[in-house]
């Protein structure tokens, strides 16, 4: 690590494109103030935030952290902290944070700070790290690597410990999570990666169907039969259905499940992870568009129907009740039309509104590679 000569000392936040670097942009306007009150001694820091694609292409964290002492080594920086959306894995668990002291780099995964939180939480763990890596909390004597973190790495509940570092990689201090919390963990932090809300918006042709399904159904007059006869339990039961025939749709029609040709119990354990991720992100989506659908057939009904016509049809009164459960029921109806609406969308627009940048070229290189061997093996 360089010292400054001026006794300020300049930190780089190397952050992967998307949401990385909108974290890192948005703690830079903080960083270098509670820096400076935390480190005492007059010392002074800056703080640059640097967009690269650190990640591109590979998932091995050796890999990763040799990038980044390159880059590193390269730049007028005294530190260097890099920041990812891709989880990263070291001997079966899942990483958070990564130190070099010797080299003044730390690589930080966000997945592995959950889904709640996350722009405190990173902040905290890299003034953590900087701190450590700045040498302003090492003890007399006590090596820099041996130095323990806090911030979001401590407290008897935190699903973060320590982790083994092997002697021949470049880190010399790493946090880990493991076990069932460290699991979920991670999990809620890719969810939240993925940004599972952009897929309202990503997916318009479904939208679209869905809109005029429900448009069509609200003005039905056997719908109004189906409602008005339908129990509280057969709603749950059309809502479920159709919600969750609308994300295997999705998946299966965009291909969106991982699937891997080892048999190692991490490759496993790693498609596992990336699924359940998967379903998470596009259930939270089609979720979401079906409580949209519901305000927008409520209100649509509100606007159109007649209550007398509706009496009259379904030998029911037309309350607030029976706008509601018209809505809720058409809501269903109108899913199903949308997960049929899908299927004219691409490929890469249902990846775009449902992974991370990360991970939709995670997942294209992996496309890629099946593809290659695919090709060989039929010239073969």
């Amino acid at each position: 690590m360089r010292v400054s000569s001026q006794d300020v000392t300049v930190v780089a936040l190397l952050a992967d494109p998307d949401a990385p670097t909108d974290i890192a942009r948005r703690m830079a306007e903080v960083l270098a103030d509670r820096l400076a009150d935390r480190s005492g001694r007059g010392r002074r820091f800056h703080v640059e935030v640097v967009s690269e694609p650190f990640t591109a292409g590979t998932e091995d964290l050796s890999t990763v952290t040799r990038r980044i002492v390159d880059r590193g080594s390269g730049g007028p920086w005294d530190i260097v902290v890099a920041l990812t959306d891709l989880p990263l894995r070291s001997q079966g668990r899942g990483l958070v944070v990564d130190l070099s002291h010797e080299h003044g780099v730390a690589l930080l995964s966000l997945p592995a700070l959950g889904g709640l939180r996350l722009q405190t939480r990173a902040r905290q763990a890299v003034e953590e790290a900087v701190l450590s890596l700045a040498g302003g909390r090492a003890e007399s004597g006590a090596p820099p690597g041996g130095q323990p973190l806090r911030g979001p790495f401590a407290g008897r509940l935190a699903p973060v410990h320590r982790g083994q570092v092997a002697e021949d990689e470049l880190a010399d201090l790493r946090y880990v999570v493991s076990g069932a919390r460290g699991y979920l963990r991670v999990l809620g932090g890719m969810v939240r990666a993925n940004r599972p809300w952009r897929l309202v918006p990503g997916l318009s042709k479904a939208l679209a169907a869905a809109l005029a399904t429900g448009a069509v159904a609200t003005v039905n007059s056997t719908i109004w039969d189906l409602a008005t006869s339908l129990s509280t339990a057969r709603l749950v039961i059309a809502t479920v259905g159709s919600v969750a025939l609308m994300i295997g749709w999705l998946i299966v029609d965009a291909n969106l499940w991982h699937r891997t040709d080892e048999v190692s119990p991490e490759a496993r354990r790693k498609a596992a992870l990336y699924n359940a991720s998967t379903v998470l992100t596009v259930g939270i989506g089609v979720v979401v568009c079906y409580v949209g659908l519901v305000v927008i057939n409520l209100v649509w009904a509100l606007f159109i129907l007649n209550d007398r016509l509706f009496a009259a049809t379904t030998r029911t009164p037309l309350h607030a009740a029976g706008y509601w459960t018209l809505a809720w029921f058409v809501a269903s109806v109108a899913t199903v039309g949308g997960a049929l609406g899908s299927g004219l969308e691409s490929d890469e627009a249902i990846r775009a509104a449902a992974y991370s940048k990360r991970e939709q070229e995670r997942r294209s290189l992996l496309l890629d590679d099946s593809g290659d061997q695919q090709g060989a093996s039929v010239a073969d």
